[in-house]
């Protein structure tokens, strides 16, 4: 776990925003110096894309341990694999593919099994050193319809079992005109990628079919199928390579293990999670991840909400939500039984005795008696459930609502703003990236903060210390990005509807390249905190953290007031600091 001063983010105020950029440099995690020339010298490198509004970056702080590929890119690995195997092996590249498909385009295995036992490959694999019978020179009667053809009219596999070539693939030519019909090959092509491992027909001989002869026989739509599942299987088949989960994507990732960070991002600009095809959500791990989709689709929410908020009626068991002040209840037709809402006992047997409309002695005898005691711990239980999630959940959907307002503000500012304000200010494109890298840091923070109420949800009741020094990192989170996003969407707004070039726009540079790197830093101690389970977190510790953060930020305390003090408080007031921006 990071020092102290590794989460500290002061608040920015009148009388200290220049300590907010002075920073120090005793410390590895502490806020930086910053002056124009690191606007230059930003740690981000961007990746030249096809679309002209990309949002893709790459932070040197993470080594990139992932490859994006493209068709192009899949067929040349595939191709030199191929080649390679063919050429180790000493066998043709038809073979040297069926044998990597067969392995899953694993190279290194088919080396081990290869060179331990050859003859038991070429057994399993189907490819065979010498025909099972001998290919005929004249006539021969097919296998499959049982007409005699001539030898160049039929084809066999490295087995020699002859087979006509209609019977293969399917067409047959009759006077001049070519007729369809279900063949061998094309069969086998409909039903899916299982062609990529067809063998011959022949019931008793597992001898593979390559692409050689797909190719020769094969209709046009049916080579270019069998073509399309090949290159496909060498991505799905291959456990380091995954498609991109965007949709309409076509580019692959091939990654690299052993870096225990499987975010990662497009060219497309989707980012993703490796590991679980997700989106991305470091730092949140992916059984979180999984659980807490699950429980925003699950019906369990609906079913505590109902149990939190109705009763069943005593008589038909149909829940009935109340909405009225009296207790005297009448279920819906054909039912219409009436009823107390308190104690659930019929109406004719209540009252003045009982308390009149408002009340009832009954319920609050049997209450005291425990008869009722039960029952409202479970609907208590139930209520408090659909609170906390609900409370998680509109934080989490609010970032996200926040986090794609802000992609769109990013494409908005890449495409028409940029041009613009490079005109008013007099400056090249090239020297406002900062603002663009202003943007994407917003992106990739309301991704980490919205997790982080996933990761909220699931933290035990019972850890109060990790709990409170949570909720307190999560509350500065909250804070600082509050700032830098109300910086790069409403300070900016000044200089995009000026019409003349002003003189404070470099210290509005430094400003905003200054929050960004400050929340940058933060955020990236917060994900290393969180991946790291807060493990080294104690009561005492964390309460020591909490009390000697009142004076952390110079004298300020704006937009931290609350902070670690429980969730709803903590939550309510970031919520709030959301709503004031605008998101």
């Amino acid at each position: 776990m990071e020092s102290e001063d590794d989460f500290d983010m002061h608040d920015g105020n009148e009388s200290g925003e220049d300590d907010f950029y002075s920073g120090r440099d005793d410390d590895a995690g502490a806020i930086p110096t910053y002056d124009d020339s690191d606007a230059d010298d930003a740690d981000y490198e961007f990746i030249d894309n096809d679309s002209d509004d990309s949002v893709d970056y790459v932070s040197h702080s993470h080594q990139q341990n992932y490859t994006i590929l493209s068709e192009v890119d899949i067929r040349q690995r595939q191709e030199d694999d191929i080649t390679r195997i063919s050429t180790v092996l000493s066998i043709s590249k038809v073979e040297a593919g069926i044998l990597l498909r067969y392995y899953s385009w694993n190279v290194s295995k088919v080396h081990d099994e290869w060179f331990a036992d050859e003859e038991k490959v070429r057994r399993s694999v189907g490819l065979l050193e010498k025909p099972v019978v001998p290919f005929p020179d004249g006539e021969m009667i097919c296998g499959i319809c049982f007409e005699t053809y001539p030898y160049d009219l039929l084809h066999a596999a490295a087995c020699g079992h002859p087979f006509c070539n209609s019977c293969w693939s399917g067409l047959l030519c009759y006077s001049h005109t070519l007729f369809s019909y279900h063949g061998y090959i094309s069969t086998a092509i409909s039903d899916g990628p299982g062609c990529l491992m067809l063998r011959c027909p022949d019931p008793s001989c597992v001898a593979a079919v390559g692409q050689d002869m797909i190719n020769q026989l094969a209709s046009d739509e049916d080579r270019e199928k069998y073509s399309r599942y090949f290159i496909r299987s060498y991505v799905e088949d291959n456990r380091k390579t995954k498609w991109c989960p965007a949709p309409g994507c076509d580019y692959a990732v091939d990654f690299i293990f052993g870096s225990g960070n499987y975010d990662v991002t497009c060219r497309c600009s989707y980012s993703f999670c490796w590991n679980c095809t997700e989106e991305a959500h470091r730092a949140v791990d992916c059984d979180t991840v999984a659980r807490w989709i699950l429980k925003n689709s699950a019906e369990s929410e609906n079913m505590n909400w109902i149990l939190a908020n109705s009763k069943p009626c005593p008589k038909c068991k149909r829940p009935i939500e109340k909405n009225h002040g009296c207790m005297h209840m009448t279920c819906t037709p054909p039912c219409r039984f009436e009823f107390c809402w308190l104690c659930l006992g019929a109406w004719s047997e209540h009252g003045e005795v009982t308390g009149g409309y408002y009340a009832c002695n009954r319920y609050e005898t049997a209450k005291k008696e425990g008869t009722f005691d039960e029952e409202e711990k479970r609907r208590e239980m139930a209520k408090l459930s659909v609170e906390k999630y609900t409370h998680y959940y509109e934080r989490w959907a609010t970032n996200q609502s926040s986090r794609q307002k802000a992609l769109a503000d990013l494409q908005q500012m890449q495409s028409v703003h940029l041009e613009k304000l490079s005109e008013t200010q007099c400056q090249p494109e090239s020297q406002l990236k900062f603002i663009t890298e202003a943007w994407l840091q917003i992106i990739e923070c309301r991704r980490v903060l919205k997790w982080t109420y996933a990761y909220g949800y699931y933290l035990p009741e019972n850890e109060h210390a990790k709990r409170h020094f949570f909720e307190y990192l999560q509350g500065e989170a909250e804070s600082g990005l509050e700032r830098l996003h109300q910086c790069a969407e409403k300070e900016l707004q000044v200089y995009l509807n000026a019409e003349e070039q002003l003189k404070d726009f470099n210290e509005f540079r430094s400003k905003l390249a200054g929050l960004t790197s400050v929340t940058r830093n933060f955020f990236e101690n917060l994900v290393r905190a969180l991946e790291n389970g807060l493990s080294d977190v104690n009561s005492r510790g964390a309460c020591s953290r909490m009390g000697s953060s009142k004076s952390l930020g110079g004298g300020s305390s704006r937009g931290r007031s609350g902070k670690g003090k429980g969730s709803t408080p903590r939550s309510s007031g970031s919520n709030r600091n959301i709503d004031d921006s605008g998101h």
